[in-house]
């Protein structure tokens, strides 16, 4: 297995000869795509998702309906390797995934709610998990949670406790381009007051390095 983070929340997964990228976005690196089997995008914000990202994949896209609606409309040469998965859902991308919650979290009250759906992927006895822009746990115990660490949504007594919750070993930080480096700095302080009195890791990568 191995796992390498690109720009923001973007997420390239390497397992048995399958490569799985989740969530390329504006803040991505082009090349996060190349030679990919299967794209899985969380939602339609456009620092998960970008048409230009999906047309050079050349793969096969899976996600919810309403990022299908706006490839139909934006990208519609990505139509036909288009598949839409329901939450809850279980499917194959050359390993197995199964998509969990069906909301983004809550930004501000006031605004409508967007769908969003995470991903469990299943790579042979380890399981990590991409929550999208969101805190649904995944239900079941993952051996790497890929945390989000920095958003408008988010304060980061909630990315703790989220990974609390989750209870993963190791904590990849993600969605973490719109910090500074002295925040990340201050939320690395705050996760590791926590997380290893409980044997878990936090850990942030540079773009284009393996967890």
């Amino acid at each position: 297995m191995r796992i390498t983070k690109f720009g923001h929340a973007c997420v390239r997964v390497e397992h048995d000869g399958t490569t799985v990228v989740l969530d390329p976005g504006v803040f991505t690196d082009p090349s996060a795509v190349d030679s990919a089997d299967a794209v899985l995008i969380t939602h339609e914000h456009a620092d998960h998702y970008l048409p230009d990202h999906l047309l050079a994949a050349g793969a096969p896209v899976f996600t919810i309906e309403a990022v299908a609606a706006k490839i139909r409309e934006e990208a519609p040469a990505v139509a036909e390797r288009l598949t839409v998965v329901a939450p809850g859902s279980t499917f194959d991308v050359g390993v197995p995934v199964r998509a969990v919650g069906e909301l983004h979290a809550v930004i501000h009250p006031e605004f409508p709610r967007i769908t969003n759906s995470g991903y469990v992927l299943t790579l042979g006895d380890a399981k990590v998990y991409h929550p999208g822009d969101a805190l649904t746990e995944p239900g079941e115990a993952v051996e790497v949670l890929l945390v989000p660490s920095s958003a408008p949504w988010l304060k980061a007594s909630e990315a703790v406790e989220f990974a609390r919750a989750v209870k993963a070993p190791r904590n990849l930080a993600i969605h973490d381009r719109i910090y500074t480096e002295a925040a990340h700095g201050i939320l690395e302080q705050h996760m590791n007051a926590f997380l290893p009195k409980e044997g878990l890791e936090y850990v942030r990568r540079a773009d284009g390095e393996d967890l």
